[in-house]
C-alpha cells in the first residue's frame, strides 16, 4: 500500500527531475478471435482492440494529469499473429498487419506489438508464413512492431531461424531504403523472450497472461544520473557500494511510482493490473540517457574499459530497487543500451570508444542485447545471422533475456550517419568485421542444443 509520504516524495521527484512513465502497454488477449476465414478473423481482432482499448490514451492522459506524471507513450500488446493467425499464408499476414495498423490509428497509440512467433524449437506453418510476411508488414504499416524468439535456456538455439531472419532483416532494410532500413528498427530477435515486457519492438502478450492486463514500464536514466551527481556534489569520494545503494533507493521511488500510475489506469479500464517493469530506457534527448550515468560514475565514455562492470552494477541495482517496492516487478527490469536512442551512446560510437565487439561484452549484464545497432548495408545476411547467433548464446548461456535489433543501412557505409526520426533516434554506422566469413557456420542451419545446467562456471 503507497503511503502518503511516498507519494509525495515521489511527485516531488518528478517534478524537479522529470520522471515519466515510459509507456503504459494494454495487453489483449485475441485467441478467442480464431477464424479460418482471414476477413472474419480480421474483423474480431479489430473489433477487440478498438473496443477494449477505445479510453486507453484518455484514461492515462487523466491520470498523467492528476499526478503530474507525463505518460509519454500507449501502447498495445497482442496474443503472437504467429499462433493465432496460425491457419494464414504470407499475404493474408500482410493483410492481418493492416488491419492491425488500422486499429492502433483508431485509438491513437503509438505502436502495436506482437506480430511475432516463437520459434525457438521449430517453425510451424503459420510461423513461417508471419516470419516471410515480417518484411512488407513492417514496410506498409506505421504502428506495427515484430518479434520472433529464436532460442531459449531450455530449447538451445534454433539456427535454421536464426540464418533465416538475417535475410528476413536484409530484406525489410531494402524495402525501406528510402528511409535508412526503418523497417528493421520495429523488428527484434530474441532469446528467452518474457511474456509481460511492455516496451517495444519486443511486447507482446503471452498465453499465459490474463485475456486483458495493463503492464507499465518506467523508465528514469535523468532520474539515476541526477541522484548520482547529488551523492558525489557532497561527498565527492562516494564509493561505488555508496552509488549502488543511492541507485537502488531511486530505483525504488521510480517503481513505486510506475505502480501507482498503473494500478489507477487498470482499475479505471477494468483490467487486470500486471507488472511494472523498470527499465532505464533512453530517449535521444540530453539529460535522459544511459550514456551519461557512465560518465557521472567516472569514465570518459561508455565503452571505455570499466563499462561491463558499471552496467552490472547498475542493472542490479535497479532490480534491487525495484524488486523491494513491488510484488509486480516484470518484463526486463534492468538497463537499456540502444545506440541510436541514446544521445550519449551513439556518441561514443562516432568517437571510437564504443565498438561492436565491445557493446556485445556488455549486453552480457545488460537488460536486452544489441539495440537499435546500424550497420553497413552491405553487410551479408549470413553476417547479421552470426551476430544474431552470437547474441543469442550469451542469452542461453546466462538464462537471460538477449535480442538484436540491428539494423543494415541499404547504400550506406560505416562512418557514416543513419538517421530514423522521433524516439528512434540517429547514430554513425558501426563497422562490421569480417563481413561474410560467417557463411559456412550459418548454413549449417540444425539446432545448438539446449546447455547443460548443473555444471556451472
Amino acid at each position: 500500500m503507497l503511503t502518503e509520504r511516498e507519494v509525495l516524495s515521489t511527485i516531488e521527484m518528478v517534478k524537479n527531475e522529470h520522471l515519466d512513465v515510459r509507456t503504459v502497454t494494454l495487453g489483449i488477449n485475441l485467441f478467442d478471435c480464431a477464424s479460418d476465414d482471414v476477413h472474419r478473423f480480421q474483423d474480431a481482432i479489430y473489433e477487440r482492440i478498438t473496443g477494449l482499448a477505445a479510453d486507453l490514451v484518455k484514461v492515462c492522459d487523466e491520470f498523467g494529469d492528476i499526478y503530474g506524471i507525463p505518460i509519454v507513450n500507449k501502447r498495445i500488446a497482442i496474443s503472437p499473429i504467429g499462433v493465432v493467425g496460425a491457419p494464414f499464408a504470407a499475404p493474408q499476414m500482410v493483410s492481418i498487419a493492416r488491419t492491425l495498423d488500422q486499429a492502433a490509428k483508431e485509438v491513437n497509440i503509438d505502436f502495436i506489438g506482437g506480430f511475432g512467433c516463437l520459434v525457438q524449437k521449430g517453425m510451424a506453418s503459420g510461423d513461417m508464413a508471419l516470419i516471410e510476411s515480417i518484411p512488407e508488414a513492417l514496410t506498409v504499416t506505421e504502428r506495427i512492431c515484430a518479434s520472433v524468439n529464436v532460442a531459449t535456456t531450455r530449447a538451445g538455439i534454433n539456427m535454421d531461424a536464426v540464418a533465416k531472419m538475417g535475410h528476413i532483416i536484409k530484406r525489410a532494410a531494402d524495402m525501406t531504403a528510402d528511409r535508412d532500413g526503418l523497417a528493421c528498427a520495429k523488428l527484434c530477435v530474441f532469446a528467452n523472450i518474457p511474456e509481460d515486457v511492455p516496451f517495444m519492438a519486443g511486447a507482446y502478450l503471452g498465453v499465459g497472461e490474463p485475456s486483458s492486463v495493463i503492464n507499465v514500464g518506467v523508465s528514469g536514466p535523468g532520474v539515476v544520473k541526477k541522484a548520482i551527481d547529488r551523492v558525489l556534489a557532497s561527498n565527492p569520494d562516494a564509493s561505488l557500494g555508496e552509488i549502488s545503494e543511492v541507485i537502488k533507493q531511486t530505483a525504488y521511488k521510480v517503481t513505486r511510482a510506475g505502480q501507482l500510475i498503473g494500478k489507477n489506469v487498470a482499475d479505471r479500464l477494468g483490467v487486470q493490473f500486471g507488472i511494472v517493469d523498470l527499465s532505464l530506457a533512453p530517449t535521444p534527448n540530453v539529460g535522459d540517457s544511459v550514456g551519461e550515468i557512465f560518465q557521472a560514475i567516472g569514465l570518459r565514455n561508455i565503452g571505455v574499459p570499466g563499462s561491463t562492470a558499471i552496467l552490472a552494477m547498475l542493472n542490479d541495482a535497479v532490480k534491487k530497487g525495484g524488486a523491494f517496492a513491488s510484488s509486480r516487478v516484470g518484463g526486463l527490469s534492468g538497463a537499456f543500451i540502444p545506440v541510436t536512442e541514446d544521445l550519449n551512446i551513439a556518441g561514443a560510437a562516432s568517437c571510437g570508444d564504443l565498438c561492436l565487439e565491445k557493446l556485445e561484452a556488455m549486453t552480457a549484464v545488460c537488460s536486452v542485447g544489441l539495440d537499435m545497432v546500424a550497420l553497413p548495408g552491405d553487410t551479408p545476411a549470413e553476417t547479421l545471422s552470426a551476430i544474431i547467433a552470437d547474441e543469442m548464446a550469451i542469452g542461453m548461456i546466462n538464462k537471460k533475456t538477449t535480442a538484436t535489433r540491428i539494423i543494415p543501412v541499404p547504400g550506406k557505409k560505416a562512418g557514416e550517419m543513419a538517421r530514423f526520426g522521433g524516439l528512434l533516434g540517429e547514430a554513425e554506422i558501426m563497422p562490421v568485421r569480417s563481413p561474410g566469413a560467417s557463411k559456412v557456420f550459418v548454413r549449417r542451419g540444425g539446432l545448438i542444443p539446449a546447455p547443460l545446467q548443473s555444471m556451472i562456471n
